[in-house]
């Protein structure tokens, strides 16, 4: 299962800002893809109190959740303006926790355990963010969890905060705890390192039951796990049939237009030429079955095909153009393809080839 914390962690990316509309207008489309739960804003957020009065029954099965820091009037707040789920901070490693808290590990738990029992006390479900897991000791990491768990924790949920893990890693830490818990984990997989997605990935191979993501994977510096990515792995290729692609592409463009972000005709799963093709190799491949050379259909992502030709077709391929022409006339078509696509920066369609051939 997937927590989309776009309108969290995704606003906190240097220089965006979402208004209560933009808020609504993402929620409404994240929903309809069908992610399970939504990390929609902090305690203390201005407008999330009109957020949580305007979601009501429109979201669908998709949950709401708001994330806090460790302090009890963080839970007040979020108790306040009705918040039915809670992600608590909770500083894992012990840098964090000497540098930010400036506490001993038994008063962080003793702290821990208090601020659960009072979101309890509010009728919350309560996760807990283990932060900066990936720099913990190992065993401390099990411990602290094993606390949030007896404490009455629904959920932990592990933090690579700068990116460190790797899919080996998370794996090895995700199935240490999954040994020792009952309840759910979850990861937080930052893209420093660019394996966001991919940690994100190998953590629910391992046993995690959620994984964080964003949509472009927007976030704190260079943000985290994709939310169309994971969505579109688990849909597509493990087919869970949880969610809906089709509309992954025009929400991320409308993220992508908020944040003042160019997205790459190249980017997976949502990117505009993902399902176009020039080389002669794939090419012929694409004649013969479009699944040689395709994971997915265009059409499951709203997506469409794109063959284009140039030098890097190929003689053979071309051939294909001409019908039962000369490879004399193909040497020529060759040529004359390749200038052109030289001079226009772009390969040629099927039908500028024909006309080039003289069908």
């Amino acid at each position: 299962m997937l927590i989309d914390t776009t309108l969290r962690e995704g606003a906190q990316m240097f220089g965006v800002r979402m208004g209560l509309e933009e808020r609504q207008t993402v929620a409404m489309g994240l929903s309809c893809m069908g992610v399970e739960e939504m990390e929609v804003g902090w305690a203390g957020l201005e407008e999330l109190e009109a957020f949580c009065r305007w979601s009501g029954r429109r979201l669908g099965k998709s949950a709401i959740s708001v994330w806090s820091r460790c302090r009890e009037s963080d839970i007040i707040e979020a108790a306040r303006i009705g918040a039915g789920r809670i992600n608590i901070g909770v500083p894992a490693s012990d840098e964090h926790r000497r540098k930010r808290l400036d506490i001993t590990r038994r008063a962080l738990i003793a702290r821990m355990e208090t601020v659960i029992a009072l979101a309890r006390s509010y009728g919350m479900d309560v996760s807990v963010g283990l932060e900066d897991a990936s720099r913990a000791d190992a065993k401390w990491l099990g411990k602290l969890a094993l606390k949030a768990e007896n404490a009455g924790a629904f959920r932990v949920r592990l933090s690579d905060t700068v990116g460190i893990w790797t899919p080996t890693k998370v794996m090895k830490a995700v199935s240490e705890l999954r040994e020792r818990l009952v309840i759910d984990i979850a990861v937080h997989c930052h893209d420093d390192f660019g394996m966001g997605t991919a940690n994100a990935m190998a953590a629910l191979d391992a046993g995690a039951d959620w994984a964080d993501g964003s949509l472009l994977g927007i976030g704190e510096r260079s943000g985290l796990a994709a939310t169309e990515e994971l969505t579109g792995y688990l849909e597509l290729i493990d087919m869970s049939g949880s969610y809906r692609m089709e509309g992954a592409a025009p929400l991320c463009a409308r993220i992508a237009r908020l944040a003042d972000l160019a997205v790459p005709r190249n980017k997976a799963v949502v990117g505009n030429d993902i399902f176009a093709c020039e080389s002669g190799v794939h090419l012929h491949g694409m004649a013969r079955d479009p699944n040689l050379f395709e994971p997915y259909s265009p059409e499951s992502v709203r997506g469409a095909r794109r063959l284009g030709f140039s030098a890097k077709s190929g003689r053979s391929l071309l051939k294909t153009v001409l019908g039962n022409k000369t490879s004399a006339d193909a040497d020529s078509l060759l040529e004359q393809v390749s200038d052109h696509a030289c001079r226009t920066g772009r390969p040629l369609t099927m039908q500028e080839c024909s006309e080039l051939a003289g069908n």
